[in-house]
């Protein structure tokens, strides 16, 4: 095994430590965590990356790695005591291994990422995102929609309990957050542009706030909101990272009107339900 194997495993492995333990705290330690956590795997990400040199890295390198450990420690508050949070654990250790070692991958590159590059990393950064998305709502107090019962004079009817409005501006704030720095990553490693990245990651963030807002105030229940600020997002990069001509092709065109006309039935059928 060479030295960048066993750094990567060694941060992988200090990371999940710190997913793990976090289960045992509650509150606004977690939060915390989560800063010290992201600020941990930020700098072990530029000291694997730079091979012991932390200059010449740049900081888009270090966005899927740091976003994928933050995630899972927002996710992992709502597995399952036992076994499940082993599995949880051992997934979320793959992932963080397997963003640092795409990473890795494309710095080491003499050409320019190619396809296969660019569809493995929206392929993780869609996943990253919906675990984010999740994990951010299981942080934010009543981020979750969760079934609450309420009596009544005829009986006991279900009901979905409020979200406050600094929980939901904490909740759209954050999950802009997440979307627009996976959106600057998919910018800069499509059109390797540094100057535009920072435009495209803003328009990513304000479509994933409006989203998870508007999501959230339906109040689709349980992970079905975070799954389609997800479908939002993949859509976004759809339509925002296309090229002009592939755009005006048929196929690409129904494609993404296909996925649209699901998400609205999704949302209209669990607005019914309810």
């Amino acid at each position: 095994m060479d030295s960048r194997s066993t750094e990567r495993h060694e941060l992988v492995l200090l990371a999940s430590t710190v997913i793990g333990l976090s289960r045992l705290l509650d509150g606004s330690l977690d939060w915390l965590v989560a800063g010290l956590l992201a600020a941990s795997v930020v700098s072990g990400t530029v000291w694997f990356l730079g091979g012991g040199r932390v200059r010449g890295i740049a900081v888009a390198s270090t966005i899927l790695p740091t976003l994928a450990a933050v995630a899972c420690l927002g996710v992992i508050r709502i597995v399952p005591n036992g076994l499940p949070i082993l599995v949880a654990l051992g997934f979320a250790a793959l992932l963080l291994d397997r963003a640092l070692a795409l990473e890795l991958h494309l710095i080491q590159r003499v050409s320019p990422p190619g396809a296969d590059d660019r569809a493995l990393m929206l392929a993780l950064s869609v996943l990253v995102s919906f675990l984010a998305f999740i994990g951010t709502a299981a942080l934010v107090q009543g981020g979750l929609v969760e079934p609450s019962i309420t009596a009544t004079a005829t009986g006991a009817t279900a009901g979905t309990a409020p979200l406050s409005e600094s929980a939901l501006i904490v909740l759209a704030l954050t999950d802009a957050l997440v979307g627009g720095l996976l959106g600057f990553r998919l910018s800069v490693l499509r059109e390797q542009n540094r100057r535009a990245a920072p435009w495209s990651a803003g328009t990513y963030a304000a479509v994933v706030a409006i989203a998870a807002g508007a999501i959230r105030a339906v109040a689709l229940p349980r992970l079905l909101g975070p799954a389609i600020v997800t479908l939002v997002f993949f859509l976004w990069d759809a339509i925002h990272g296309s090229p002009p001509a592939q755009r005006r092709d048929p196929r690409w065109i129904w494609q993404t009107a296909l996925l649209a006309i699901l998400g609205f039935a999704v949302i209209a059928w669990n607005v019914a339900l309810r």
